[in-house]
């Protein structure tokens, strides 16, 4: 028997060909869009100035994993935005080399922790921000930080709309309302039972509270469910 080929099976929950499909078609429009615009702004000349690359990461997590709270427009605004300042920063003061870049990103990492807008990108825009301020603080350097904000800003309103109008998601992610279609079972889980346990594993999970506890209450509803019909279908001499 010939062995099915894994190379392609989904790493993410819930993910399908389809949605792959739709999700390179959307980074495709929409970092063209961004590029297109920056021509729109800045002219023909030195379009590659309006590109920052670390939004091609962000256009990732933006058009494949709408859900993922590391996605959602504040984190992806502030988190590029705070990220590329506080490289800038860095860079400006310290120069350029190893320690730099350690500097950027970590400090980074606590800017955005301490503004709730913890976004991946905004490493690799720490990085950026202090290699294009190793020359010192200057009027170049900080306008990079309106193509940074234009960029953040116009990746995110494009993800809106293509999550909007093609692929079904919700984009800002809207957590899905779970009605009970069956009977409470005897022993039901509670939101403390969640944060307890959460707590007790000490890991970090790249999904909200609140989704996981929808997940898990329609999980429990289905299991009920199924529960029930099974004794329904039982004859009532073997109960």
């Amino acid at each position: 028997m010939v062995k099915k080929i894994r190379f392609f099976r989904p790493i993410l929950a819930g993910a399908e060909a389809k949605d792959r499909a739709l999700t390179c078609a959307g980074a495709i429009a929409g970092i063209t869009l961004v590029a297109l615009g920056g021509i729109l702004v800045e002219g023909p000349v030195d379009v590659e100035a309006w590109i920052f690359a670390p939004v091609g990461a962000s256009a990732v997590l933006i058009f494949a994993v709408p859900a993922s709270p590391l996605t959602q427009p504040w984190p992806v605004i502030g988190g590029l935005v705070f990220s590329a300042a506080t490289g800038i920063l860095v860079g400006g003061i310290t120069g350029s080399g190893p320690i730099a870049a350690g500097l950027a990103v970590g400090l980074a990492i606590g800017v955005m922790s301490l503004t709730r807008t913890l976004h991946p990108p905004g490493g690799a825009a720490a990085i950026t921000g202090a290699l294009a301020a190793t020359a010192g603080f200057s009027t170049e350097v900080f306008l990079s930080l309106i193509v940074v904000s234009f960029d953040a800003i116009a990746i995110v309103l494009l993800g809106w709309a293509f999550h909007r109008l093609v692929s079904g998601h919700s984009y800002p992610h809207v957590v899905a309302e779970v009605e009970p279609e069956v009977p409470s079972g005897p022993v039901r889980f509670g939101p403390g039972d969640v944060d307890a346990v959460l707590a007790r594993m000490h890991e970090t999970f790249d999904i909200s509270r609140n989704d996981l506890e929808a997940i898990l209450r329609a999980v429990e509803e289905e299991a009920l469910h199924r529960e029930l019909e099974a004794m329904e279908q039982t004859p009532a001499s073997q109960i």
